[in-house]
């Protein structure tokens, strides 16, 4: 069972220098000539924000792993300087110019944030006699950073609570840089989240999580270099931190709208936000101080309704909601606004404008989709057509360089439709290499279709050349001039998208075609995978197990944490796995009695269980052959699986 949870959070890809791109091309020229003249370049208002308040930085810009290992340069973004290069869409380039800013910054009297380390923001808040920090980042190094230089910069204080804002890695994987699981249970340091929380945390990705893990390294551009032919940002943030992900668990749960604290002599209320941007989500109101904290639910960039990766679709009517509850509750009594990503907005005024109007992308892209699809348009339809009110367009805050209107839609069209479009022809299709064949056979064969290809090509429609040329390699994967002429599409693609995540997903999707997949290493967090409930364990399992491997056979097991008071009995019959409870007089073919924590280290590392019941560590009774006849009907996940092109 080695690498059976170990994928579920933290992927680390070493960034190699881009293959060979094809240059911008003339129409790819024209396009960002043409874009930039419909955008207000001449607003400078986010610059004012993004630099206001700036205190200064680290003088050495590497974060390292305490093996050495670089896990954040914050050098690798200077390149992102003077006008966009042809290889950048302008926008997006803008964009990244803001997010790229980074340091300590003083966002009022009492409140600073560090900028620039990691996908996320950290905030710190001055108490009476500590630091209540919200959100600590991705991974323990880089949060470990952000708090030496607060030391620095404003002089030593302890931490005397965090809040976690939300269920997301970057919001909570960095927290033991700032404090220790000793500091918590003595009691010194408060730990502070939405309800449902920790469930929530720990189970992002778990069941899906090689696969997800998989696409979030086309997302993020994880194996794309910085710079202005490769990865540019990552739409809320520069990129993922690459330390160690770390959770300790709240100790403090906050379960409905209108609760209040005082942590170390501040006031907090709280507006409980769930199904918004995550599942477990809350912003924070500081009456006192005038200052709203909107955690991830309003943004410097549309957000994603769906991520790319792969997630449950959120529900942007909600969303639309919560924000409107957001300005009943708080529009009036706000003058500084702060998130969890990119930078604040100062003046009441400011502040309400862009709540209202990020509320009201929100709410047109569900509204006008569910229209559009009550008038019988069907998902891709739906996104070809919808598109934001000028007057909504033109707020940069609205731009699409994290979530598009166009993916977007699909997924609200998903949400209340599911994947299916009512036309019987797509009830039962092909597989797509197969369906590919068929098409390019149809066409007269992979010359006739490389040809049409190249005239779309010549004439700047992308699109079209890069869907004729994936028929031509998802049906001959060898076909080495069709992959590169596909990698020359989405070349230009990416470097017209607007949205930082399309452009990463296309430029790695061309440099695998050019090169091949990339090993991609995955490193899970112990901490998170001491979190997980005991039945999502057995259900990791359950879609691990290989009905061909297990074909008729049946086996109960009984499973006996002897840490925890648990019992649980695994019982696999027609190629499924299910796991319940155990009574006391359940019945079995072996007995696996051991700590929880032994199980997990087990699954976790790969190491043998034998030696630990040979030093009575670990007792089985009954078959002692059930174990490994059930760890042997377990495949192995693909990890690093190709996808544009096919499985074999």
């Amino acid at each position: 069972m080695r690498g059976l949870i170990a994928t579920l959070v933290g992927l680390s890809l070493i960034a190699t220098p881009a293959l060979a791109a094809e240059a911008p091309s003339a129409a790819t020229v024209k396009a960002q000539a043409a874009l930039k003249k419909t955008l207000p370049f001449e607003d400078r208002q986010d610059f004012d924000f993004a630099s206001r308040g700036y205190l200064g930085t680290l003088a050495d810009p590497v974060i390292r792993r305490a093996d050495g290992d670089v896990v954040w340069d914050l050098s690798a973004y200077d390149f992102l300087e003077g006008d966009a290069p042809d290889t950048v869409n302008p926008s997006l380039w803008r964009h990244a110019q803001l997010l790229a800013k980074s340091g300590l910054f003083q966002v009022s009297d009492t409140i600073w944030q560090v900028r620039g380390f990691d996908l996320s923001s950290i905030t710190f808040i001055k108490g009476e006699t500590g630091w209540i920090v919200i959100d600590p980042l991705t991974t323990a190094e880089v949060a470990r950073a952000a708090y030496a230089l607060v030391t620095e910069k404003l002089g030593a204080r302890p931490i005397v609570a965090v809040i976690y804002t939300h269920s997301h890695t970057d919001h909570f994987g960095g927290v033991k840089g700032v404090i220790s699981q000793a500091d918590v249970d003595a009691g010194r340091v408060q730990v502070i989240a939405p309800h449902g929380f920790l469930e929530e945390a720990v189970s992002e990705n778990v069941i899906a999580g090689v696969a997800m893990s998989r696409r979030a390294t086309y997302q993020f551009g994880l194996g794309l270099t910085p710079g202005a032919e490769g990865l540019v940002n990552s739409g809320i943030g520069k990129a993922v931190s690459r330390g160690t992900i770390t959770l300790i668990a709240p100790t403090v749960s906050i379960d409905h709208t209108g609760q209040t604290l005082v942590v170390d002599g501040v006031k907090i209320e709280f507006q409980i936000t769930p199904g918004t941007e995550a599942p477990a989500e809350m912003n924070l109101y500081f009456p006192d101080l005038r200052i709203l904290c909107m955690a991830e639910n309003a943004n410097v960039t549309m957000h994603n309704v769906l991520t790319p990766r792969g997630a449950l679709v959120r529900d942007s009517r909600a969303w639309a909601a919560y924000l409107s509850e957001s300005i009943r509750l708080f529009g009036d009594r706000t003058d500084v606004m702060f998130t969890s990503h990119g930078w604040p907005r100062f003046g009441g005024e400011v502040v309400r404008d862009f709540l209202a109007d990020h509320r009201d992308a929100y709410k047109f892209l569900h509204d006008q989709t569910v229209r559009l699809m009550n008038q019988g348009y069907v998902g891709d339809e739906i996104a070809s057509r919808i598109a934001l009110p000028p007057v909504l367009a033109r707020q940069w805050f609205n731009r699409g360089y994290y979530g598009t209107m166009s993916f977007n839609s699909r997924a609200v069209y998903q949400r209340y439709m599911g994947w299916y479009d009512a036309n019987p022809v797509h009830l039962a299709t092909l597989p797509p290499a197969d369906e590919a064949g068929r098409y390019v056979a149809a066409m007269g064969g992979a010359d006739k279709v490389r040809a049409l290809a190249q005239a779309a090509h010549d004439k700047g429609d992308y699109r079209w050349a890069a869907i004729l040329l994936n028929n031509v390699v998802l049906s001959t994967p060898t076909d080495t001039a069709a992959k590169e002429a596909l990698a020359r599409a989405y070349d230009q693609m990416g470097y017209q998208a607007e949205s930082a995540l399309w452009r990463n997903m296309y430029l790695t999707g061309a440099d695998e075609l050019r090169g091949g997949v990339k090993p991609t290493p995955a490193a899970g967090s112990p901490d998170v995978i001491a979190n997980l409930p005991s039945p999502m364990i057995f259900d990791l399992l359950a879609v691990r197990l290989d009905p061909a491997k297990a074909g008729n056979s049946e086996l109960r097991i009984l499973f006996v944490f002897t840490d925890r008071g648990e019992r649980y009995l695994v019982q696999v019959r027609h190629g499924v796995l299910t796991a319940e409870p155990a009574a006391a007089d359940a019945r079995a073919d072996a007995t696996l009695t051991l700590p929880r924590a032994l199980l997990m280290q087990s699954l976790f590392t790969g190491a043998p269980l034998a030696p630990k019941v040979a030093s009575g560590e670990a007792k089985i009774d009954g078959n002692p052959f059930a174990l490994q006849k059930l760890v042997g009907w377990f495949d192995k996940p693909a990890g690093a699986f190709p996808i544009v092109t096919r499985p074999e």
